[in-house]
């Protein structure tokens, strides 16, 4: 009789452990499915990740683990190898990620440009300028409330650099640092009756919840470029290179191009972002 309880212990005990092996297996097997990606709040809030994301999932089988902050967050994010690949807009900012050795495989994905939006009354009178360093030179003259959204971000850096290029140094109680995203920036602009420097498609995706209209737009300073990057795996071994990399070579795919191409049409009259694979 105890031989058989023995035997029947044993037998559970096994059982157990081959279950839990299983689970294990599978646990892993998940987590190299996965990827982390890094990227600005311009890509979600226009809804553009809504929309590719479901069709790499179907086409790699890989979940994708979105991260959404400004573009120095995410690079951040890279450098300590707390994510995959990064998806951000500040081209110096790329190039030195990849030349400090933390990036590899950076492939431009699309552009769009940047407006500087303001409440209908336009305190500043700036409504219809396509000179960005001279409307911000009337803002800061009329003390025009302006809002930054002050997180290093993209737009955070490209608004830095078009003062610096106006020779001015904002400061006051008309220039309001947020530390917001840009979804929530346009929200705090919009009832502060303020002007801020926004991406347009977050401008498109969003201006039907609010009454800031676009003043000004065209100027080639305005230019947005976003870049796609994967995290070395020589820096940070444990970094999921191999889903890092199918998601740069789908994100530049023809399907992918064709779909950025054609985001917002419909909607909006216009599309969000211009593809920009070479």
């Amino acid at each position: 009789m105890k031989k058989i309880f023995h035997l029947f212990f044993m037998a559970i005990f096994l059982t157990t452990g081959l279950l839990g092996c299983n689970t294990g297996s599978d646990q892993g097997s998940a987590a190299e499915q996965t990827i982390k990606l890094a990227t600005t709040t311009s890509t979600e809030d226009s809804g553009l990740l809504d929309v590719l994301l479901p069709e790499f999932k179907k086409d790699t089988g890989y979940d994708v683990e979105v991260i959404a902050v400004g573009t120095g967050a995410a690079i951040g994010l890279g450098e300590k190898g707390d994510v995959d690949v990064i998806l951000v807009h500040s081209r110096t900012a790329e190039d030195q990620f990849v030349a400090d050795g933390f990036g590899v495989n950076r492939k431009d994905v699309m552009y769009n440009d940047f407006l500087i939006i303001g409440p209908e009354d336009d305190p500043a009178g700036i409504k219809g300028e396509n000179d960005a360093v001279a409307a911000l030179t009337a803002i800061s003259e009329t003390e025009s409330t302006f809002l930054s959204r002050g997180d290093d971000s993209g737009t955070h850096k490209k608004e830095k650099q078009l003062w610096e290029t106006a020779g001015i140094t904002p400061e006051g109680e008309w220039y309001v640092s947020v530390g917001k995203g840009m979804g929530d920036t346009f929200r705090m602009a919009n009832e502060m009756n303020g002007y801020t420097l926004i991406d347009r498609g977050t401008f498109l995706f969003n201006r039907d919840k609010y009454e800031l209209e676009a003043m000004v737009e065209g100027d080639e300073l305005l230019f947005n470029p976003y870049g796609v990057i994967a995290v070395n795996k020589e820096k940070h071994p444990n970094v999921n290179f191999e889903g890092a990399t199918a998601f740069i070579e789908w994100l530049t795919s023809k399907k992918a191009q064709d779909m950025i191409a054609e985001y917002g049409k419909d909607e909006f009259g216009q599309a969000l972002f211009v593809p920009n694979v070479e």
